[in-house]
């Protein structure tokens, strides 16, 4: 009878995701394989079985996090009208980091020193972002927004979705802002802007 498997996917899901909460609370530092394993109650050679090690583990968390965020992207309903569609990703984007704030940070900050995706890992979340990019593309060819060059329009939308959330997640904002609502109306206002 064969021996089951101890060092699964879901094993490997719970590491990640705890080793991202690590990071995410107490810096790059914290990050300790034995506590890593301690805390998910595994051996660090389950760790070391599963990623070899921690720039193997920290290169794990940066591709886990653009992978759900990719998904999540990816599930977001498009109507062809590109304000509409714009802003649906724009909500995406603060539910995935909302719902994965421990990998937020490794996805789009150094949180980690010395850390450097490899191409693989960075043609990843650049994919992750052709949804933005193809709307805005289509949007531009067909009139619809000013010609202006489709990457700038791209990145200004993605800017004013990750400025925001940054801005959530650092406390930065008043207590009494309601934080959903006005979201939702700048990426608006922010895809508006664009039309021709």
């Amino acid at each position: 009878m064969a021996r089951p498997r101890t060092h699964d996917e879901a094993l490997r899901l719970k590491l990640l995701d705890r080793a991202g909460e690590l990071i995410t609370a107490d810096g790059a530092k914290a990050l300790s394989l034995r506590k890593l394993a301690a805390d998910v109650g595994t051996s660090t050679t389950a760790v070391y079985s599963l990623f070899g090690g921690k720039p193997e583990l920290v290169g794990a968390l940066y591709v886990e996090g653009f992978r759900r965020f990719g998904g999540r992207m990816d599930a977001v309903g498009l109507t062809g009208e590109p304000v509409e569609d714009l802003t649906r990703l724009g909500l995406a984007y603060r539910v995935s980091a909302l719902a994965d704030p421990h990998l937020y940070a490794i996805m789009f900050t150094r949180s980690v020193p010395g850390f450097e995706p490899n191409d693989e890992a960075n043609d990843l979340s650049r994919a992750t972002l052709k949804p933005l990019e193809d709307i805005v593309r289509a949007a531009v060819a067909e009139g619809v927004f000013v010609d202006v060059a489709p990457e700038v329009i791209a990145v200004g939308c993605w800017g004013v979705a990750h400025g925001l959330v940054s801005l959530e997640f650092n406390g930065n904002l008043p207590p009494e802002f309601d934080v959903a609502t006005a979201y939702e109306a700048a990426l608006r206002a922010n895809a508006s802007g664009w039309l021709a």
